[in-house]
Protein backbone atom coordinates (compact mmCIF):
# COMPACT_ATOMS: atom_id res chain seq x y z
CA UNK A 1 0.00 0.00 0.00
CA UNK A 2 2.22 2.62 0.79
CA UNK A 3 4.82 1.50 -2.11
CA UNK A 4 1.40 2.51 -4.56
CA UNK A 5 1.12 5.40 -2.65
CA UNK A 6 4.70 6.26 -3.19
CA UNK A 7 4.42 5.52 -6.63
CA UNK A 8 0.88 8.07 -7.07
CA UNK A 9 2.79 10.89 -5.77
CA UNK A 10 6.07 10.58 -7.39
CA UNK A 11 4.17 10.19 -10.98
CA UNK A 12 1.83 13.25 -10.12
CA UNK A 13 4.61 15.54 -8.98
CA UNK A 14 6.44 14.61 -12.56
CA UNK A 15 3.34 15.62 -14.51
CA UNK A 16 2.96 18.56 -12.80
CA UNK A 17 6.85 19.85 -13.05
CA UNK A 18 5.79 19.20 -16.65
CA UNK A 19 3.03 21.11 -16.95
CA UNK A 20 5.34 23.98 -14.76
CA UNK A 21 8.06 23.72 -17.12
CA UNK A 22 5.47 23.95 -19.71
CA UNK A 23 3.96 27.46 -18.97
CA UNK A 24 7.29 28.69 -17.78
CA UNK A 25 8.24 28.50 -22.03
CA UNK A 26 5.30 30.05 -22.85
CA UNK A 27 5.95 32.83 -20.68
CA UNK A 28 7.73 35.92 -22.90
CA UNK A 29 11.65 35.95 -22.32
CA UNK A 30 12.25 38.97 -21.20
CA UNK A 31 15.56 38.43 -20.09
CA UNK A 32 16.51 37.04 -22.89
CA UNK A 33 16.31 40.39 -25.05
CA UNK A 34 19.00 42.89 -24.16
CA UNK A 35 19.51 46.61 -24.64
CA UNK A 36 21.33 46.80 -27.98
CA UNK A 37 18.05 44.65 -29.46
CA UNK A 38 15.46 46.96 -27.75
CA UNK A 39 17.44 49.88 -29.24
CA UNK A 40 17.44 48.49 -32.69
CA UNK A 41 13.80 47.59 -32.16
CA UNK A 42 13.31 51.74 -31.25
CA UNK A 43 15.43 52.36 -34.19
CA UNK A 44 13.69 50.36 -36.55
CA UNK A 45 10.41 52.02 -35.05
CA UNK A 46 11.54 55.68 -36.09
CA UNK A 47 12.81 54.44 -39.36
CA UNK A 48 8.74 53.51 -40.04
CA UNK A 49 7.77 56.55 -38.84
CA UNK A 50 9.96 58.42 -41.77
CA UNK A 51 9.17 55.97 -44.15
CA UNK A 52 4.96 55.64 -43.81
CA UNK A 53 4.56 59.14 -42.29
CA UNK A 54 7.13 61.80 -42.49
CA UNK A 55 6.97 61.31 -46.61
CA UNK A 56 2.86 62.11 -46.68
CA UNK A 57 4.89 65.87 -46.12
CA UNK A 58 6.66 65.97 -48.96
CA UNK A 59 3.36 65.36 -50.95
CA UNK A 60 1.86 68.49 -52.74
CA UNK A 61 0.01 69.67 -49.61
CA UNK A 62 1.27 67.90 -47.07
CA UNK A 63 1.78 70.36 -44.84
CA UNK A 64 -0.60 72.39 -45.67
CA UNK A 65 -4.12 70.35 -45.71
CA UNK A 66 -3.22 68.34 -42.97
CA UNK A 67 -4.49 69.64 -39.55
CA UNK A 68 -2.10 67.96 -37.32
CA UNK A 69 1.35 70.05 -38.65
CA UNK A 70 -0.43 73.13 -40.91
CA UNK A 71 1.77 75.67 -40.64
CA UNK A 72 0.15 78.44 -39.44
CA UNK A 73 1.22 82.24 -39.27
CA UNK A 74 3.55 83.70 -36.25
CA UNK A 75 1.86 85.37 -33.46
CA UNK A 76 3.60 88.75 -35.47
CA UNK A 77 2.61 88.55 -39.07
CA UNK A 78 -1.40 87.45 -38.00
CA UNK A 79 -2.03 91.19 -37.86
CA UNK A 80 -0.65 91.29 -41.10
CA UNK A 81 -2.91 88.61 -42.51
CA UNK A 82 -6.12 90.19 -40.98
CA UNK A 83 -5.04 93.58 -41.98
CA UNK A 84 -4.67 92.80 -45.81
CA UNK A 85 -7.93 91.11 -45.31
CA UNK A 86 -9.35 94.06 -44.16
CA UNK A 87 -8.14 95.87 -47.21
CA UNK A 88 -9.29 93.21 -49.65
CA UNK A 89 -6.22 91.47 -50.15
CA UNK A 90 -7.60 87.66 -49.07
CA UNK A 91 -5.93 86.06 -51.79
CA UNK A 92 -2.46 87.64 -51.46
CA UNK A 93 -3.25 86.86 -47.74
CA UNK A 94 -3.87 83.09 -48.61
CA UNK A 95 -1.30 82.51 -50.89
CA UNK A 96 1.12 83.78 -48.26
CA UNK A 97 0.41 80.98 -45.77
CA UNK A 98 0.37 78.79 -48.66
CA UNK A 99 3.59 78.98 -49.52
CA UNK A 100 5.33 78.74 -46.32
CA UNK A 101 3.66 75.16 -46.16
CA UNK A 102 5.12 74.43 -49.79
CA UNK A 103 8.38 75.69 -48.43
CA UNK A 104 8.36 72.82 -45.67
CA UNK A 105 6.65 70.57 -48.21
CA UNK A 106 9.88 70.91 -50.36
CA UNK A 107 12.62 70.79 -47.80
CA UNK A 108 11.38 67.76 -45.73
CA UNK A 109 11.41 66.33 -49.09
CA UNK A 110 14.95 67.28 -49.79
CA UNK A 111 16.04 66.60 -45.85
CA UNK A 112 14.93 63.32 -45.62
CA UNK A 113 18.20 61.59 -45.95
CA UNK A 114 19.34 63.84 -43.04
CA UNK A 115 16.90 62.19 -40.45
CA UNK A 116 16.98 58.47 -41.81
CA UNK A 117 21.10 59.29 -41.01
CA UNK A 118 20.43 60.76 -37.46
CA UNK A 119 18.43 57.81 -36.45
CA UNK A 120 20.95 55.41 -37.74
CA UNK A 121 23.47 57.40 -35.29
CA UNK A 122 21.34 57.58 -32.15
CA UNK A 123 22.54 55.89 -28.87
CA UNK A 124 20.24 55.20 -26.72
CA UNK A 125 21.10 55.01 -22.79
CA UNK A 126 18.67 53.48 -21.68
CA UNK A 127 16.84 51.62 -24.54
CA UNK A 128 14.77 49.53 -22.44
CA UNK A 129 13.54 52.48 -20.52
CA UNK A 130 12.14 54.45 -23.46
CA UNK A 131 10.52 51.12 -24.69
CA UNK A 132 8.38 50.72 -21.07
CA UNK A 133 8.15 55.24 -21.56
CA UNK A 134 5.44 57.25 -22.98
CA UNK A 135 3.49 56.23 -26.32
CA UNK A 136 6.02 58.90 -27.37
CA UNK A 137 8.66 58.01 -25.75
CA UNK A 138 11.58 57.38 -28.50
CA UNK A 139 10.47 60.02 -30.97
CA UNK A 140 10.77 62.25 -27.75
CA UNK A 141 14.50 60.52 -26.69
CA UNK A 142 14.99 61.59 -30.86
CA UNK A 143 13.88 64.94 -30.99
CA UNK A 144 16.15 65.92 -27.90
CA UNK A 145 19.42 64.31 -29.37
CA UNK A 146 18.59 65.43 -33.04
CA UNK A 147 16.96 69.11 -33.07
CA UNK A 148 19.90 71.29 -32.58
CA UNK A 149 21.76 69.39 -35.24
CA UNK A 150 19.02 69.26 -37.67
CA UNK A 151 18.22 72.33 -37.31
CA UNK A 152 21.49 73.93 -38.36
CA UNK A 153 21.35 71.17 -41.70
CA UNK A 154 17.42 71.86 -42.32
CA UNK A 155 17.27 75.72 -42.29
CA UNK A 156 19.59 76.00 -45.00
CA UNK A 157 17.32 73.81 -46.45
CA UNK A 158 14.27 75.68 -45.78
CA UNK A 159 15.89 78.97 -47.06
CA UNK A 160 16.38 77.37 -50.52
CA UNK A 161 12.94 76.07 -50.84
CA UNK A 162 11.61 79.45 -50.18
CA UNK A 163 13.42 80.57 -53.62
CA UNK A 164 12.53 77.78 -54.93
CA UNK A 165 8.48 78.02 -54.74
CA UNK A 166 8.46 81.65 -54.81
CA UNK A 167 8.03 82.48 -50.84
CA UNK A 168 10.09 84.64 -50.81
CA UNK A 169 9.01 86.99 -53.82
CA UNK A 170 5.77 86.73 -52.33
CA UNK A 171 6.13 87.40 -48.49
CA UNK A 172 8.35 90.51 -49.72
CA UNK A 173 5.46 91.87 -51.45
CA UNK A 174 3.17 91.00 -49.02
CA UNK A 175 5.56 92.48 -46.04
CA UNK A 176 6.16 95.59 -48.21
CA UNK A 177 2.23 96.06 -49.24
CA UNK A 178 1.71 95.93 -45.30
CA UNK A 179 4.29 98.09 -44.45
CA UNK A 180 3.25 100.78 -46.57
CA UNK A 181 -0.50 100.69 -44.91
CA UNK A 182 -0.57 104.20 -42.85
CA UNK A 183 -0.58 103.46 -38.80
CA UNK A 184 1.20 99.92 -38.91
CA UNK A 185 4.29 99.50 -37.45
CA UNK A 186 6.58 98.00 -39.70
CA UNK A 187 7.51 94.02 -39.64
CA UNK A 188 10.05 92.23 -40.53
CA UNK A 189 10.15 88.35 -39.41
CA UNK A 190 12.63 86.01 -39.76
CA UNK A 191 10.43 83.30 -41.93
CA UNK A 192 13.35 80.96 -42.47
CA UNK A 193 13.61 80.52 -38.75
CA UNK A 194 10.13 80.27 -38.02
CA UNK A 195 8.97 78.07 -41.08
CA UNK A 196 12.45 75.68 -39.96
CA UNK A 197 11.44 74.89 -36.39
CA UNK A 198 7.90 74.41 -37.36
CA UNK A 199 8.82 72.00 -40.30
CA UNK A 200 10.86 70.11 -37.70
CA UNK A 201 8.03 69.94 -35.30
CA UNK A 202 5.85 68.33 -38.15
CA UNK A 203 8.82 66.41 -38.76
CA UNK A 204 8.67 64.83 -35.24
CA UNK A 205 4.94 65.08 -34.94
CA UNK A 206 4.38 62.46 -37.78
CA UNK A 207 7.07 59.91 -36.48
CA UNK A 208 5.21 60.06 -33.48
CA UNK A 209 2.24 58.54 -34.95
CA UNK A 210 3.74 55.94 -36.22
CA UNK A 211 5.42 55.10 -33.09
CA UNK A 212 2.28 55.35 -31.52
CA UNK A 213 1.25 52.58 -34.12
CA UNK A 214 3.14 50.01 -33.19
CA UNK A 215 3.44 50.39 -29.62
CA UNK A 216 -0.61 49.78 -29.49
CA UNK A 217 -1.32 47.76 -32.57
CA UNK A 218 0.25 44.68 -32.91
CA UNK A 219 -0.75 44.53 -36.61
CA UNK A 220 1.55 47.40 -36.86
CA UNK A 221 4.76 45.69 -36.23
CA UNK A 222 5.46 44.41 -39.56
CA UNK A 223 8.73 42.78 -38.48
CA UNK A 224 10.14 40.10 -36.34
CA UNK A 225 12.29 42.35 -34.16
CA UNK A 226 9.34 44.51 -34.06
CA UNK A 227 6.98 41.67 -32.69
CA UNK A 228 9.73 40.84 -30.21
CA UNK A 229 10.54 44.11 -28.67
CA UNK A 230 7.39 45.97 -28.35
CA UNK A 231 5.84 42.23 -26.67
CA UNK A 232 7.78 43.90 -23.55
CA UNK A 233 5.75 46.77 -23.07
CA UNK A 234 1.98 44.89 -23.66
Amino acid sequence: MTRKLLTLLLIFNLTACAELQQVINELPQSNTIGNTEIASGLRQALDLGIEKQVTKLTQEDGFYKNELVKILLPEELQKVDKTLRDIGLSKLADEGLKVLNRAAEDAVKEATPIFVDAVKEITFADAKNILLGNDDAATQYLTTKTETALYAKFNPVIKNSFSKVGADTIWNNLITKYNSIPLTNDVNPDLTDYVTKEALKGVYTMIAIEEQEIRNKVSSRTTDLLKKVFALQD
